[in-house]
């Protein structure tokens, strides 16, 4: 059952309005602009009933047609509501200024990311030399059960809680280290319990090492990571986990202090 089916199952969800968040959902993973049958595919709504939203959406300025005129696209005021979320979250108005800071500390990426179960989301990217116009957008989301702050969220809740997790994830093998046996990433997010934070080589990003940090609230539910990340043509893992870790979590405690 997808997250929208459980909605629709709550009296008070009002399906007009998921049915609308699922045609600018259709545009997840899409790459270029989409014609009103492939988001009414992907929607899996009617196509006439897409083609009226789209209308209302595109006359509100949350969808707009591409340039070429072949396909529609997110309008710009899609990203007012981007705004509204960065710059009312507690979390990333705390965070903010702690990664710049370590930003400075470090000189790799720095990248702060929000929980979302099989998920991290990048709310903050503060990128090197090297990364790449894509590696700069937030909302950007990776999967927690092989990177370095996905593992070390889950590393903040307790083991039942944490195989609930992996269990419902899509454990795909991004690269040939890439860890997706479920006993091994279990036995791996106990290792960051116990250090405190999570490192991945290879796994995820290939020639990437990583150090990822939970930031959690006073609860101790896990909120998001802090992820640092080098180039493994300068770095050894070790070398890394010497330079990187200790001001990591370093800045996962200001924050957390500041929460």
């Amino acid at each position: 059952m997808t997250d929208f089916q459980a909605a629709e199952e709550d009296k008070l969800f009002l399906r007009a309005v998921g049915r609308t968040m699922r045609v600018l959902s259709a545009f997840h993973h899409a790459s270029g602009p989409l014609s009103l049958s492939e988001i009414a595919t992907r929607a899996e709504l009617d196509r006439s009933a897409v083609q009226r939203m789209v209308h209302t959406l595109v006359r509100l300025g949350y969808m707009r047609r591409s340039l070429d005129d072949r396909g529609y696209l997110p309008g710009v005021r899609l990203l007012d509501h981007t705004l509204d979320l960065l710059r009312l979250d507690p979390v990333v108005q705390k965070a903010t200024p702690v990664l710049l800071e370590l930003r400075k500390t470090v000189r790799e990426r720095v990248d702060f990311s929000l929980y979302d179960e099989t998920r991290l989301v990048y709310a903050l990217r503060m990128q090197s030399k090297r990364e790449t116009f894509y590696a700069t957008l937030v909302g950007h989301s990776v999967p927690t059960f092989c990177t370095a702050g996905g593992r070390a969220v889950l590393s903040a809740l307790s083991d039942d809680a944490a195989r609930a997790v992996v269990m419902r994830s899509q454990l795909h093998k991004f690269t040939s280290k890439t860890v997706n046996d479920p006993e091994g990433i279990l036995a791996l997010i106990a290792q960051a319990r116990s250090d405190g934070y999570a490192v991945v080589v290879d796994e995820f990003v290939q020639g990437e090492v990583a150090i990822g940090v939970a930031v959690a609230g006073r609860d101790g539910v896990p909120l998001g990571a802090i992820h640092v990340a080098g180039s493994l043509s300068e770095w050894t893992r070790d070398a890394f986990v010497r330079h990187a870790a200790p001001v990591a979590a370093e800045a996962a405690r200001a924050i957390n202090g500041s929460l």
